[in-house]
């Protein structure tokens, strides 16, 4: 009775001792702060392509690193709260994803903790470095310059739609410097190529209704949709409206297409993650951000939903699915 008395106090003294020893274990990883403006919900590839990254330097969730996920869930004023959080918590690396919002979050929450963000347009011009081959500060990453891309995707809406003369550009009228530099880009190449653009704003989901309402009265050939955070948070209810008023609509990323958009042209995000991901990574060994230049995305994608195209009536030519990248039955 003695012995099995103290066989259970000695089974119960080391089950205590367990968490301790976890937690421990835990608490010696590094810790990555990782901050988007969205909700987890198909975030899945990108994830994927983070995690990747970090693979590739040598770091495992859960094995020798732990991330803090903070997810704004598309309200975008929660973001430097979530960015205080992450500085909080001690993270030794912010990876900031999903546009200039969060990376200016997290660059107004800490001046010390390194910065490692993707953004689609030019960082220097928004203000978050001071160059890209010497960023500077405590923040590098990696930029995809999706506004540069204006001209191949008009080249590619009007092979699609080959009738297309009269162009809708949506832009975000709140992101100041991002639509400035959309509708330059988009000017400049629908003059070379003879198209006419009318530019339309929209800040808020009622805003897009009430665009798409108003092409009843006056109605364009096709719809370009600026690169946005905001407009991708609202993918679903672009797709579902431009099927609506069976509108062709040519999209800046995957995910838009992925929602039922006719079509997307843009850089490889996931691989962009993935080079987030290998930047934080390098960061844990011991380089610094002002080393780290930062990366233009050097891969793109071309990716057409064969079912919206069928849907809008439209023939997809055989040159178009020659190039896709991917077409989504």
């Amino acid at each position: 009775m003695i012995a099995r008395r103290a066989f259970i106090k000695l089974l119960g003294g080391a089950a205590a001792a367990w968490p301790i020893v976890a937690g421990a274990q835990q608490a010696g990883m590094p810790v990555i702060g990782f901050l988007n403006p969205f909700s987890p919900d198909g975030q899945s590839d990108r994830l994927r392509g983070f995690r990747q990254g970090l693979a590739e330097t040598g770091y495992v969730e859960g094995v020798n690193l732990a991330i803090e996920y903070r997810w704004a869930e598309g309200q975008f004023d929660r973001l430097p709260a979530l960015a205080a959080e992450l500085v909080r918590q001690r993270a030794a690396v912010i990876a900031v994803t999903g546009g200039p919002a969060p990376a200016f979050a997290a660059k107004g929450a800490t001046a010390t903790i390194p910065i490692v963000f993707t953004v689609g347009d030019d960082p220097v011009r928004l203000g978050l470095v001071g160059s890209l081959a010497r960023p500077g500060g405590n923040v590098t990453g990696v930029s995809f310059f999706a506004n540069e891309l204006a001209a191949k995707r008009l080249e590619l809406l009007r092979e699609l739609v080959p009738s297309t003369t009269r162009i809708a550009v949506l832009v975000n009228p709140t992101e100041g410097t991002n639509t400035e530099s959309t509708l330059k880009d988009v000017e400049t190449a629908a003059s070379a190529m003879g198209l006419q653009i009318k530019n339309l704003n929209a800040s808020t989901s009622r805003e897009i209704n009430a665009i798409f309402a108003n092409f009843a009265r006056e109605r364009p050939d096709a719809i370009f949709v600026g690169p946005d955070a905001f407009f991708t948070a609202r993918r679903v209810q672009l797709a579902l409206l431009a099927g609506l008023h069976r509108m062709p609509v040519i999209y800046p990323l995957r995910p838009f297409a992925e929602a039922g958009g006719l079509m997307s042209y843009g850089s490889d995000i996931v691989d962009a993650y993935r080079q987030v991901g290998s930047y934080a990574g390098r960061i844990l060994k011991g380089a610094k951000p002002v080393d780290l230049p930062v990366v233009r995305a050097s891969k793109f994608e071309l990716i057409i939903n064969a079912e919206t195209a069928r849907m809008l009536g439209l023939t997809i030519p055989p040159t178009l699915l020659a190039i896709a990248d991917e077409v989504l039955e």
